[in-house]
């Protein structure tokens, strides 16, 4: 199945998540945290404005992004990996 996201929306996968806390105790899958990052899959053409003018999204496939805790609300499921919908003011930055 394909995705194609519209307007300022990305497909993103999710990092992995942490097992083992900072001290090194392993943790049970009911408590360990969702990673706040993730490698870009897909990008809308951009926003459009009122005016008419389009605002690209501010990044390109491939970038690791990092973003808000409780960002992410929508998944969808593709080939059986749970991926997030987000949008481009989600983001807080890229890792390089």
């Amino acid at each position: 199945m394909n995705f194609n996201p519209l307007g300022d929306k990305l497909l993103v996968r999710r990092g992995d998540e942490e097992e083992t806390s900072a001290g090194g105790i392993v943790l049970p899958g009911s408590a360990t945290e969702k990673p706040s990052q993730g490698e870009v899959l897909a990008i809308g053409p951009g926003k459009t404005l009122d005016n008419g003018d389009k605002v690209e999204v501010s990044v390109k496939i491939g970038d690791t992004v990092v973003f808000g805790q409780y960002a992410g609300s929508n998944t969808i499921k593709i080939d059986g990996e749970e991926l997030l919908i987000l949008s481009d003011s989600d983001l807080l930055g890229t890792v390089s």
